[in-house]
C-alpha cells in the first residue's frame, strides 16, 4: 500500500461518527473545485457508503453548473407544499403527463447538502477536509501522461468545455479490486483536470454506483440525467415535452450544458436503470427512431441504430479508463500515438482486404475458431482502428465511409484494431480477463470456454463467479429489453434487433499496444500487443446492436494462437504466428 491506510481509516471513522449524529440517506455536495475538498471524497465516500448513504458530487472550474438543481429543489418542494406558482404548475403538468410510478421522488431534494467552503464543507453540516491518507507517486509522470491524454485523445481546445468523472469509494465488501487502485484513481481523475483547466471550464462528477443494471438509481444523478434528457427534446412535438418546455423557460433550463469532451474513471457497478428513458424514451425531432438516454443522444456512437437515423449531430466526445493502479496506466497511456495508430491501420488493412480470419491454438484445448468478415450482401464490414482517437466530434473514418455524422469514443489506455463478425464459429477460450460488472481475471486452468455456432454460442464452462456476473448481466439485459418494448420506449424494430443480435459474438480485436502490460483489469489487457480479445453482445456496427457488451482476453502467446487472414483467392495473409507477431 504506497498510501497511509491506517490515516485513511482514521480519516474514513471521522466522517463516519459526524454523519452517524444525522438520519440522512443521501447526501449532495457542490461547489469550485478545491484539492483538499477533492481528495476528502475518498475517506468521505467510504463512510458513507458504509453508512448506506448515497452521494452525489458536482464540482465546476468556472462552471457552475450545478446551480439548476437548487431551482428544481425548490419548485418541487413549493409544490408539495402547495405554494402554487408557474413554475409549480409546470412541474406538476410534466409529472401528470409521464404519468412514471416513482419518478416525482427524484425530484425531492436530498436530505443533505453541502458547500466546498475554503477550509471545510459547510452548509447542513459543518466537516473538516481530511486529505492526510494521500502521498503523490509518479508526480512528474503522471501530469505528463494525462498531458499527453488531452493533447493526443482529446486535442482539446481553449474555447470547449471538459467534464472528468471519478469514482467514489465504497464499502470494502462491494469493491472488487484493492483499495490503493480506487486511490491511485483519485490522482489520475485531479490531473486529469490539472492538464484540463486550460479550457473553457471543467466540471468533476460523481455519485453512488449501483450493484445491477436493473437496481433504482442515485436520485441526483437520476434525475441531472432525466432534465438533460428533457432539455435535449423540449422542441419535440409530444405533450410531456410541450410541458417541460414550459417548465424550462420559467426556470431557466437552458442553463444545463452539455461538456464538448468528457472522461472518466469506471469502477464496479452501473448508474442503474433509468426511469424516463425505459418508460417514455427520447424521440428523435422527426419521429423516425427513439433513444431510451440522453448519453446516446450526446455521443450519438456509430454503433446505435439510431445514430443511422437521427440527423442530429453528436454534442460530446469521450474517452475513459478504468481504476487502474498510476504505473500501469502511465506506462500503457504514454505511448508514440502516432506509431500506434499506424500499427492499428496496417493490422486493419490486412482484415480489411479478406474473407475471413482463422484463430487456431498450438496447444490442447485452446482457441479455434473462425471469423467472417463479409456480409451475405458482400459487404464488408468495418475494421476500425480508432479505439485511442476523441480528437473531432465527428468520427472521419465513418464520415468517409458511411456518410453518416456520428461522434467518437476512446478506450485509455488505446492500442487494437477491431470489427464486428458476420459470424463466429468455434471454440473460443478466454484465460486472461473478462469485464462484466467489473474486470474478473481469468486463468488456463479454470477458463472461459464458449462454443460458437455462427449466429449464436454458448457459455461451456467458466469459474462460478464469472459464469453467476455473467449470467446475471444477460438476465439482466434481457429484462432491459422486455421493458422497453413493453413500454414501446424504443422502436420495434429496434426491439427486434437487439433480441436477433442478443446472443451474438459482437467483437473481435487483435491488441497492438507495445507498452501494456498484464494486470487485473480488462481495458489495460485487451491492448496488450500479441494477444486478442472477443467480446459478446453488441457489435461495432448499427445492425449488431443489443443490449450488453462484455469483452474477454485471450493469451495469444500462452496458446501458442496462429491467425491470419484468408483473401477471395484462398491467400493466407498471417498476422501472428505462434503468439507472436509476423506481420
Amino acid at each position: 500500500m504506497r498510501y497511509n491506510e491506517k490515516q485513511f481509516n482514521k480519516e474514513v471513522d471521522y466522517y463516519k461518527k459526524e454523519l452517524s449524529k444525522t438520519k440522512i440517506k443521501n447526501i449532495y455536495v457542490y461547489g469550485t473545485i478545491n484539492k483538499n475538498a477533492f481528495f476528502s471524497f475518498a475517506p468521505f465516500s467510504r463512510a458513507a457508503s458504509e453508512l448506506k448513504i448515497d452521494m452525489h458530487i458536482y464540482l465546476g472550474y468556472k462552471n457552475k453548473g450545478y446551480d439548476f438543481l437548487f431551482d428544481v429543489w425548490k419548485t418541487y418542494a413549493n409544490l408539495k407544499a402547495k405554494k402554487i406558482g408557474a413554475a409549480e404548475k409546470a412541474l406538476k403538468n410534466v409529472l401528470d403527463i409521464a404519468n412514471i410510478k416513482g419518478l416525482e421522488t427524484y425530484f425531492k431534494a436530498p436530505d443533505m447538502i453541502l458547500k466546498v467552503g475554503v477550509k471545510g464543507f459547510e452548509r447542513d453540516l459543518n466537516l473538516d477536509y481530511k486529505t492526510a491518507w494521500f502521498k503523490p507517486f509518479m508526480s512528474v509522470k503522471l501530469k505528463k501522461t494525462t498531458d499527453a491524454v488531452i493533447q493526443n485523445v482529446y486535442a482539446l481546445k481553449k474555447a470547449e468545455k471538459f467534464g472528468i468523472g471519478f469514482e467514489l469509494i465504497r464499502e470494502k465488501e462491494f469493491l472488487a479490486h484493492p483499495l490503493q487502485d480506487y486511490m491511485d484513481s483519485y490522482a489520475i481523475a485531479y490531473n486529469m483536470f490539472l492538464s484540463s483547466k486550460f479550457c473553457k471550464s471543467v466540471s468533476i462528477k460523481a455519485s453512488t454506483a449501483r450493484a445491477g443494471l436493473r437496481d433504482a438509481p442515485e436520485k441526483v444523478a437520476e434525475l441531472s440525467t432525466t432534465l438533460l434528457g428533457l432539455e435535449l427534446e423540449k422542441d419535440i412535438d409530444m405533450p410531456v415535452f410541450k410541458a417541460y418546455k414550459t417548465l424550462s423557460k420559467l426556470l431557466k433550463l437552458d442553463r444545463i450544458k452539455t461538456n464538448d469532451a468528457s472522461f472518466f474513471v469506471s469502477g464496479k457497478g452501473y448508474h442503474g436503470k433509468h426511469i424516463f428513458g425505459e418508460k417514455i424514451g427520447y424521440p428523435s425531432p422527426d419521429m423516425k427512431t427513439k433513444w431510451n438516454s440522453p448519453g446516446g443522444i450526446i455521443y450519438k456512437f456509430h454503433w446505435y441504430p439510431q445514430a443511422m437515423i437521427d440527423q442530429r449531430l453528436p454534442r460530446t466526445r469521450l474517452a475513459f479508463t478504468s481504476t487502474v493502479p498510476i504505473d500501469i496506466f502511465v506506462d500503457s497511456t504514454l505511448v508514440d500515438y502516432k506509431k500506434m495508430r499506424n500499427r492499428n491501420r496496417e493490422i486493419a488493412d490486412v482484415m480489411g482486404r479478406c474473407e475471413k480470419i482463422v484463430v487456431k491454438s498450438n496447444i490442447k484445448n485452446g482457441c479455434n475458431f473462425e471469423v467472417g468478415l463479409v456480409k451475405k450482401n458482400g459487404i464488408r464490414r468495418l475494421i476500425l482502428d480508432s479505439d485511442s482517437d476523441a480528437r473531432f466530434r465527428l468520427d472521419p473514418q465513418i464520415l468517409k465511409v458511411m456518410k453518416k455524422k456520428t461522434g467518437m469514443m476512446a478506450n485509455i489506455p488505446g492500442g487494437e484494431a477491431f470489427t464486428t463478425p458476420t459470424y463466429v464459429k468455434g471454440r473460443i477460450v478466454g484465460d486472461i480477463v473478462i469485464n462484466i460488472d467489473r474486470s474478473y481475471m481469468l486463468n488456463g486452468n479454470e477458463p472461459f470456454v464458449v462454443e460458437a455456432y455462427g449466429d449464436n454460442y454458448k457459455l461451456i464452462s467458466a469459474a462460478k463467479e464469472v459464469k453467476v456476473a455473467f449470467e446475471k448481466r444477460k438476465r439482466d439485459a434481457w429484462k432491459n429489453i422486455l421493458e422497453q418494448e413493453k413500454n414501446k420506449s424504443l422502436n420495434k424494430e429496434i426491439i427486434e434487433l437487439k433480441k436477433k443480435n442478443f446472443n451474438q459474438v459482437g467483437e473481435f480485436a487483435i491488441n497492438t499496444n507495445p507498452n501494456a502490460r498484464l494486470c487485473d483489469y480488462l481495458i489495460v489487457n485487451e491492448k496488450i500487443a500479441n494477444m486478442i480479445h472477443v467480446a459478446f453482445g453488441s457489435g461495432f456496427e448499427a445492425d449488431a446492436a443489443t443490449e450488453y457488451h462484455m469483452d474477454v482476453v485471450i493469451d495469444s502467446p500462452r496458446q501458442k494462437l496462429d491467425i491470419y487472414c484468408v483473401d477471395k483467392k484462398n491467400i493466407q495473409h498471417w498476422i501472428i504466428k505462434s503468439g507472436a507477431f509476423v506481420l
